[in-house]
Order: C-alpha cells, then sequence, then structure tokens
C-alpha cells in the first residue's frame, strides 16, 4: 500500500515538472492516438502478466507465488509511471485542454484530469491482480472493494497539494491585486505553504477518516478494551473508528492526528476477530508507540524537509544542469533542441532525488520508527508475548512468509526476533531509542546545512559568485557550440564587465564587432566601458566617441543617447553632452528619473566651466 502512495507522489512530481517544457501548439491527435493506444497495450500485458500467475499458482506454494505477484504488481506499477511521464513529457497530453476558458481559470481541474490518467493505469493493475491477490486476505472480499481500497489509500497523496493548487487557482480570480502579488512573492509563496501544511496536519485526519469509510465502533465489548489501554497510556483522541481497508479483511490497525483533538485509532473488523484481549492491547500500544514518541510530527518535518530544500536549490539546479556537457551532448545527438534537453534532465534529476530521497531515507526512518513502536509494549509489560503472537498471526492467516522482505517495515520474523533479544537484554530498549534520536539529529543537521547553503547560493551571500560562475561556464559553452553568433559574445561581455573584468570584457565585444560592425549593443556597451570604466587604464575618450556615435547613427534609443552624452562629456564637449542628456529624456519611457539627473549633472558641469 506505502508503495501506491509513493508512485503517486512521483506522478504528482511528474506532472508539476511538466510547465518545464515547451507548451505545444493546438490539439495533436497523434498525442491522443497515442495515449489510446499504450493505455490499451498496458491492460493486455496486465492481463497476460496475472493469468501467468495465476496458472503458475497452481504449482508454487503460496508463499512464493505472494512473492511473484508482489514483484509483478512493483514492475508494472512502474511501467505505469514511465508511460504516464511518456505521455506528459513527450506527448503533452495535458495541454490538451489548455484552450477552454474553465481549465485556464482553475488548472487544477485539468491537473486532476490527467493525474487520474495515472491512477486508471493502477486501477488496470489492480483489477487484473484481484484474481490471485484475493486469496491473501482473510473473509470474502470483492474486487469493488479491493479497488476501492487501493484507490482510497493512494488519495490522501494527492488530497494535499490538490487543495493547496484550487485555493491558489481561487484566489488568483478574486480582484485583489495586492494580495495576489504577495502571495506571488518568494515571502508570501513561504507563507502560504507553511500555512496550509499547518492547517492540512492538524485537520487532515478529518477528511481523510471520511474519504476512508471510517464509521465510529460501536459501544460494546470491543471498544471498552480498546479505550481501557488508551487510559492506561493516558491517549488522548476524537473517536475509534471501524476501518474496512479491503473490506475489512486485512489484519492491521493504524492512528492518524498529530493533535489530541483530531486524532483517531483505526481498527479493521479482522483484527477484532482474529486477536484476544492482550493481543489488541498490543497492537493499540503499538500504535499509541507512534504517538509516544512523535513519529507523524517527524513525518510532517521530513515532507517540509524535502519541500523546503527543493525550494531553496530548484533554480541552482537548473542552473547547474546547464555545465553538464555529456548530458547535453547525448540529447544532441537524439535530436531534442537544448530547450528540451535541458527540462527532461532536469525532471529526471528531480524524479530520481525524490525516490531517492522517500524510498530510501523515509523508508530507514520508518522501519527504525516501526521498531521503537513494537518496543513500547515493554513500558507497560516485561513480555511482548502478545505482540509477538499477534505476528505470527498476521503471518499465518494473510499466508505470508514472516521473511518477506518490506521496504517501510521490517520483516515479521526480525520484528519477533528484535522483540525477544529486548526481552533477553533489556538494554537494546533504551540503545535502539538513542539510536533512533541521533539519526533524527543527524537528519535535521543535515536538511539544515543543505536549506542554508541552497539560501546562500539562491538568495543570500553565495548568490552573486554562484550566478556568475555559472553563467561564465554556460557562454563558454554556448561560443563553443556557435562561434559565429555575435549576440553570445555581447552577452559574455556584459557577464565580464558586471565581474569588472573589463579586460575580459573589451576583448569580448571587439570580438563581436569583427563578427558584426553594426551590432548596436555592442558598439554601445563598449564604448560606455571606455567612457565610464572605474579603472582609468580603460577609458579611451576617442575610441569611446566614434562608438558611440556609431550606436547613435544606427539606433536613437534613450540610453544608447545616454552612452552618446558620457563620450561627449570624456572628450570635453559639455554642450553637446548636455543637448544628448536632454534628447533621452524626452525619449525616455523608463527610468526618467536617472535621465533627469543626468540632465542636472551635465548642467551642473556647463555651469562649472564658466567660472
Amino acid at each position: 500500500m506505502f508503495s501506491n502512495f509513493i508512485y503517486f507522489l512521483a506522478a504528482l512530481v511528474i506532472y508539476t515538472t511538466s510547465e518545464l517544457f515547451d507548451k505545444p501548439s493546438g490539439v495533436d491527435l497523434g498525442a491522443i492516438g497515442f495515449c489510446l493506444a499504450s493505455t490499451a497495450v498496458f491492460a493486455l500485458v496486465c492481463r497476460l502478466c496475472f493469468n501467468r500467475l495465476s496458472a503458475l499458482g497452481q504449482s508454487l506454494a503460496t508463499q512464493d507465488i505472494d512473492q511473484r505477484v508482489n514483484t509483478a504488481v512493483s514492475r508494472l506499477s512502474i511501467v505505469a509511471l514511465v508511460l504516464f511521464a511518456v505521455n506528459i513529457y513527450g506527448f503533452r497530453v495535458n495541454h490538451l485542454l489548455s484552450g477552454i476558458a474553465l481549465f485556464q481559470w482553475v488548472p487544477t481541474l485539468g491537473a486532476m484530469l490527467f493525474l487520474g490518467l495515472f491512477l486508471f493505469y493502477l486501477i488496470l493493475i489492480w483489477n487484473f491482480a484481484y484474481q490471485i491477490q484475493k486469496r491473501f486476505f482473510t473473509g470474502s472480499l470483492t474486487k469493488k472493494s479491493f479497488i476501492l481500497s487501493n484507490v482510497a489509500f493512494c488519495l490522501p497523496a494527492m488530497l494535499p497539494w490538490c487543495l493547496l493548487s484550487f485555493l491558489a487557482d481561487c484566489l488568483g480570480l478574486l480582484p485583489f491585486e495586492g494580495l495576489n502579488r504577495f502571495l506571488n512573492s518568494t515571502v508570501g509563496e513561504v507563507i502560504y505553504i507553511l500555512f496550509f501544511v499547518i492547517a492540512i496536519s492538524v485537520f487532515g485526519p478529518v477528511l481523510i477518516q471520511r474519504l476512508w469509510g471510517c464509521r465510529p465502533l460501536a459501544p460494546g465489548f470491543d471498544r471498552q478494551r480498546i479505550e481501557k489501554t488508551c487510559r492506561m497510556a493516558d491517549l488522548k483522541y476524537r473517536d475509534i473508528l471501524i476501518w474496512n481497508l479491503f473490506g475489512g479483511g486485512m489484519i492491521t490497525a493504524g492512528v492518524m492526528g498529530i493533535v489530541g483533538r483530531f486524532r483517531y485509532i483505526l481498527v479493521t473488523p479482522a483484527l477484532l476477530a482474529c486477536l484476544d484481549d492482550d493481543e489488541i492491547q498490543g497492537v493499540i500500544l503499538h500504535e499509541i508507540g507512534h504517538v509516544y514518541h512523535r513519529h507523524m510530527l517527524f513525518y510532517l518535518f521530513f515532507f517540509a524537509g524535502f519541500i523546503a530544500c527543493n525550494f531553496v536549490f530548484f533554480e541552482p539546479l537548473m542552473l547547474m544542469i546547464y555545465l553538464i556537457n555529456p548530458l547535453h551532448d547525448g540529447g544532441t545527438f537524439l535530436g531534442l533542441s537544448q530547450d528540451t534537453t535541458h527540462a527532461a534532465i532536469t525532471c529526471l534529476i528531480l524524479i530520481g532525488l525524490f525516490i531517492l530521497y522517500f524510498r530510501f531515507v523515509f523508508g530507514l526512518f520508518m522501519r527504525s520508527f516501526e521498531r521503537q513502536a513494537d518496543l513500547h509494549i515493554f513500558k507497560y509489560s516485561t513480555s511482548p508475548s502478545a505482540l509477538i503472537s499477534t505476528f505470527y498471526k498476521i503471518a499465518s492467516l494473510s499466508r505470508q512468509s514472516i521473511d518477506k522482505p518490506n521496504w517501510h517495515h521490517f520483516s515479521i520474523g526480525k520484528r519477533i526476533g528484535f522483540l525477544e533479544k529486548c526481552r533477553m537484554n533489556p538494554d537494546l530498549i533504551q540503545s535502539h531509542h538513542g539510536k533512533v534520536k541521533k539519526m533524527i539529529a543527524g537528519y535535521l543537521l543535515a536538511v539544515g546545512g543543505i536549506f542554508f547553503i541552497g539560501y546562500s547560493v539562491s538568495y543570500g551571500g553565495l548568490n552573486t559568485s554562484f550566478t556568475r560562475f555559472v553563467a561564465g561556464k554556460i557562454l563558454s559553452r554556448q561560443l563553443e557550440l556557435n562561434p559565429d553568433n555575435s549576440d553570445l559574445y555581447v552577452q559574455v561581455g556584459d557577464f565580464y564587465y558586471d565581474a569588472r573584468q573589463y579586460e575580459k570584457a573589451t576583448v569580448a565585444y571587439e570580438n563581436v564587432l569583427k563578427i558584426d560592425p553594426v551590432n548596436v549593443h555592442a558598439l554601445n556597451n563598449l564604448a560606455w566601458l571606455l567612457a565610464t570604466c572605474p579603472d582609468k587604464a580603460f577609458q579611451n575618450a576617442p575610441r569611446s566617441l566614434a562608438l558611440a556615435r556609431r550606436a547613435v547613427d544606427i539606433q536613437k534609443e534613450a540610453y544608447i543617447l545616454d552612452t552618446y552624452a558620457e563620450a561627449l562629456y570624456l572628450n570635453n564637449q559639455k554642450s553637446q553632452a548636455l543637448a544628448a542628456a536632454k534628447q533621452a529624456l524626452e525619449i525616455s519611457t523608463q527610468r526618467s528619473q536617472y535621465y533627469r539627473e543626468q540632465v542636472i549633472r551635465f548642467e551642473k558641469a556647463m555651469q562649472n566651466s564658466f567660472f
């Protein structure tokens, strides 16, 4: 189930990063045809795969077939993710409805529609997997219940983003320019996301328990024994709910909610039917262990850490990708444009980082937290026998091996083995708690360090030097690919001028004029450098005036006339400089205050020259 959660989050990353690619124009019938044909082929592959496993199921042991089914579901889910990426990145199907006004006003509606395409791929997998997977659930499980349970478990992955995005769309439609300007600013985005994350983490369980179709556990013996355990552990909660996950045939329990007023304890009917009093108490103590050790709060920080680091590193990452020459060369070899190659590499890196972060780092913490929750039983008992017997029952009734691996839990066998070791050596309990504290401290230190570096590069003291470094590398690469492009040399000159490397800037501008003698930008900027350079060694009055005059003859813009005025002033032609400055002020549409100050400056120079 947790794997589906991660797959859906990855699909969300794919959809949101698709904006990096150029938008197509018009409706592409080929894209629609590929989407339909690929979906049909995928459905056929799913059917053949699970029909083959059903045939093998007659000759293989239950545990072996279970492992093969899980492997097939995982592989097909990854294929579905790749197919979704091809449709979104390659054929741009998410822009098929971009011309419709409703989807322009509320883009989130289009996002939900096309994320539904990935959900449909998953439903195809679950549909064909049902016949063989239903044997691993206690009781009778209908196909409808099996599919709906899988869908419901995925929805919380999409729900926060959809609500966040939908609310942003609605706010954007309001006629409050000041509010929209604030929300579009960096500070506004951070405050908006922070406020929303806090709200969804507090009130989200209320909505999720409704999505999952939970209902309050009726008064009676089952409720009384759970309430007794909660009172013993002094747990605050809103309600105890029946969780009909997979038709209620799955032996499991859960707890959700950071704040006691909105915290729910979830139990399935199969758990209540199969376990005795001590075993139910052991399971509930395990769930209370998650609350006691604040695991859900850490999960919130874990998601926030990823969002924060992604926020401050996104633009630097996009710039650094330009420097990966072999990847861009590979894109050129495949016939892709530079912009498309850059967007594709950015998306692949972001998706890869996302999967690594959640699959391995998040998985490591989840396994450690589950073990820590298991150990919570020792706070109320010297023996973990009730929890151990529960594990054996789960393995037996679900017909799964106790050694079955799991990325977010240790295997049942390892969990039992560790509980037995702790019963024999209680010092291992505190040792594990200490290990988890060190892991959390290390994580917070690492994320804090990464965020600080990213913030410094994007907004702080390292921003200028980093930007100059990357810009220089990018321009050098572009010149290697297109040495006759005069505009690139102009950008190189601008780059070196801003970096106060005046000699290199002069050479770059001169190179432009060799290729393109009438390049106004190069004429103007070189004239400006030779007239106003803080390093007097680079000032050249006659050359500056000659270049500025050529630029003015080609194009009379305010900024060009301003350069011409500076060159005239340097050549002691003050009256002509004043006239050029006044002309620049007359035709200026921007920076009028600057041009006015230039006029005043030259007027004062004229007055001083008479004394």
